[in-house]
């Protein structure tokens, strides 16, 4: 099985959330930019409100295959405190790794939602959406982000997902959902004959076109 684009995808997965639907304490959560078309259908379908979670990673300035953390448009931060110790970051590196990507994630947070006002997630379920799951470490950085602002449950929510990250990712979630669990993965893309790349604009048109159905 293979998907014909995220869109699709989406509406597919929407059917393995049913239970949720027009339900008052729910908001889906997309990662952009790939889980934007995917949960823009969940939205629709189960009649909840969609919000964006722009992460951006921390990377060590000397090594940025290594993520030392993450940080997300509102402020918000989680630190990998392990990775921290074990290569001795110093404090003033954090702290302008810091400011640096969270004035990136501000900036794509403001291109992408252009005034909109953030769901307030405390106390609700939040679906957190991505396009496919690869390894744990974006999602489990996104839980984290998450957890800050005191939903009372989440569950992951993506169309295919590698079975060794799910396992991983069941600790720091209330539940994972998917609709294709492979025992081989190779990488998102291959579950996609259509997986171009998604623009700023891209996201933006989807995100404004969700809050208009909303509205």
């Amino acid at each position: 099985m293979r998907f014909p684009d995220r869109s699709r995808a989406g509406q597919l997965l929407a059917e393995k959330l049913t239970h949720h639907t027009s339900r008052k304490d729910v908001a889906v959560m997309a990662l952009p930019p790939g889980g934007v078309p995917v949960g823009c259908e969940i939205a629709d379908a189960l009649n909840a409100p969609l919000d964006l979670l722009v992460i951006r990673n921390l990377r060590v300035p000397e090594n940025p295959v290594l993520v030392m953390g993450a940080v997300c448009a509102d402020g918000t931060h989680v630190l990998n405190h392990e990775v921290i110790r074990w290569l001795k970051i110093a404090d003033a590196t954090i702290d302008a790794v810091i400011t640096t990507e969270s004035a990136e994630s501000e900036r794509l947070d403001r291109a992408y939602r252009r005034g909109a006002e953030r769901v307030d997630v405390a106390g609700k379920t939040v679906i957190l959406v991505d396009d496919g799951i690869e390894t744990a470490s974006t999602m489990r950085t996104a839980v984290s982000v998450l957890r800050l602002r005191r939903p009372t449950r989440i569950v992951i929510a993506v169309p295919v997902a590698n079975a060794s990250a799910v396992l991983e990712l069941r600790a720091g979630a209330n539940d994972v959902v998917t609709c294709i669990l492979p025992n081989e993965f190779d990488g998102v893309h291959q579950w996609y004959e259509d997986f171009r790349e998604i623009s700023e604009e891209s996201v933006r048109d989807l995100f404004e076109r969700a809050k208009g159905r909303a509205g």
